[in-house]
């Protein structure tokens, strides 16, 4: 018979459980953004290493600020904050119920979120707020202040709304308190992810207190780090599934690929959980592992992304099984990304490759096409642009990368070959519409997204591939266009 999950339960779940009494555990973390691929993710390793008797003053405190953050407050609150993740290989499923966080604050409660970011006990804030999420200019490739957002926060410190002006305010009180301040965490796919934090958080710390902001700069800590799990969205096929499968009711199960990778700088100044008992890889600079991950996995989601769309392929392992969509990420890697990624200790990059391949074409993992499409006025910038612009200034080819770029654009346009209609897939899908549609004719119109492409849309090299490369989607569409390019 299924079990309802909550604490009260858990001695009836037929699966592995929390082993760690979970009244006795003390917060140490506070998180902003309690979305899947955390709960799948910073929590496992934490769950790990509480079930081997360690970090048990790290429990985890979640902080929701966006809306859309209630649904989860809500759900998670009614089963105690546990939930199932259930891991996924191509041969088997196992599940796990999760137990580190304790509490979960609701969005709007800025003062309960300060008054806990105060607590002495506190050591780190760690975030996953999506790409998106960091005010980046892709002009300047640096943090604006000058959003509306932030410049709100800078004008009303004391009611914050954005994660970074709450970090500013706990910040304050720590100081003001004379307490030790708390490390600050960000596990989002972001090149140099400490860094693009630091600068969020001083810079908004300016807007209102110069002195502050020098102070977060000189005593706070930003450590890099590089995180790695494919985690799908949860829909009601994966409740169903985690009941039928496991006699579990769980509103909020978690789906993953059973791979998991963390590598950080070990820049803890307020103490730490002991994660490398755990399997977490402390390192003393992590910029060879993120830029491996995030060109040749990230980069790699975007090759295979958007042909698939366009070809209204559903799901990213049938994607894999299309063999123009499979010889054109093979291609696109082993000659344009490969080639701009530098040396990882200890790691070999065509290795590294071949289980990025092997990951995407598990078909447990039902990951869609959909959601690698997803927000890539944001992606883009960071997992493809960057590759592209070094490639120009080596003077090397950048033809598979202009052509997804331009299959990026294509599918913008908001019809797939077969005119199917492709839904909004963007925070900015209206205006990326607009000017898909405006570069069928004018291609340039594209690449003058200074925002998402800067000075590297206004290379003649790469606009001139890109712009045949566009012309050859329109005139013929995906699957002729890719032969063309995979036959040189």
């Amino acid at each position: 018979m299924a079990q309802k999950l909550s604490d009260a339960t858990l001695s009836q779940i037929g699966h592995p459980v929390p082993t760690y009494d979970r009244t006795s555990l003390t917060p140490g973390i506070l998180h902003f953004g309690v979305g899947n691929f955390h709960r799948a993710h910073q929590a496992v390793y934490l769950d790990r290493l509480m079930n081997a008797g360690g970090g048990r003053d790290f429990a985890i405190v979640g902080a929701g600020v966006m809306p859309g953050d209630q649904r989860m407050r809500d759900t998670l609150a009614g089963q105690d904050n546990l939930y199932t993740v259930v891991e996924q290989s191509a041969d088997a499923s196992q599940a796990r119920v999760i137990g580190p966080m304790i509490d979960y604050i609701a969005p709007g409660n800025s003062a309960q979120v300060i008054a806990q970011l105060s607590e002495p006990s506190i050591r780190i804030a760690s975030l996953t707020i999506t790409e998106g999420g960091y005010f980046i200019d892709a002009n300047t490739g640096h943090f604006d202040p000058a959003h509306p957002a932030i410049a709100a926060d800078g004008q009303n410190p004391d009611a914050a709304g954005t994660v970074f002006g709450l970090l500013v305010a706990g910040l304050r009180a720590r100081r003001a308190a004379g307490t030790q301040p708390f490390t600050v965490m960000c596990c989002d796919n972001i090149p140099h992810n400490g860094v693009i934090t630091r600068e969020a958080v001083v810079e908004t710390a300016r807007l209102s207190d110069p002195e502050l902001a020098e102070w977060i700069a000189e005593n706070v800590a930003f450590p890099n780090g590089m995180v790695d799990r494919i985690t799908p969205a949860t829909s009601d096929r994966e409740r169903a599934m985690v009941l039928d499968d496991f006699g579990i009711a769980d509103d909020a199960p978690v789906f993953c690929e059973d791979f998991i990778q963390w590598v950080l700088e070990d820049n803890f100044p307020a103490g730490r959980p002991a994660l490398e008992d755990v399997g977490v890889e402390f390192v003393a600079d992590v910029t060879p592992w993120e830029m491996m991950k995030i060109r040749i996995l990230n980069g790699g989601h975007a090759v295979i992304a958007y042909p698939a769309g366009l070809m209204d392929i559903h799901f990213v392992h049938e994607a894999m099984q299309n063999d123009l969509v499979a010889a054109f990420l093979e291609k696109v890697e082993t000659e344009e990304i490969i080639p701009a990624v530098a040396p990882v200790p200890g790691t070999d990059l065509n290795t590294y490759f071949a289980k990025v391949k092997e990951r995407c074409a598990n078909p447990k993992i039902a990951d869609t096409v959909r959601r690698l499409c997803l927000d890539g006025s944001n992606r883009q910038p960071k997992f493809i642009v960057p590759t592209i612009a070094d490639r120009l200034a080596r003077d090397l080819p950048v033809e598979g990368l202009a052509l997804e770029s331009a299959l990026w654009c294509r599918y913008c346009a908001g019809q797939s070959d077969s005119g199917a209609v492709i839904e909004p897939n963007d925070p900015n899908w209206d205006r990326l519409t607009e000017t898909a549609k405006r570069a069928k004719d004018d291609p340039s119109a594209w690449l003058n997204m200074a925002d998402i492409y800067g000075a590297t849309g206004r290379d003649p090299r790469f606009a001139s591939a890109f712009a045949d490369w566009l012309a050859a989607l329109w005139r013929n569409g995906t699957a002729a266009t890719l032969r063309r390019y995979l036959g040189g």
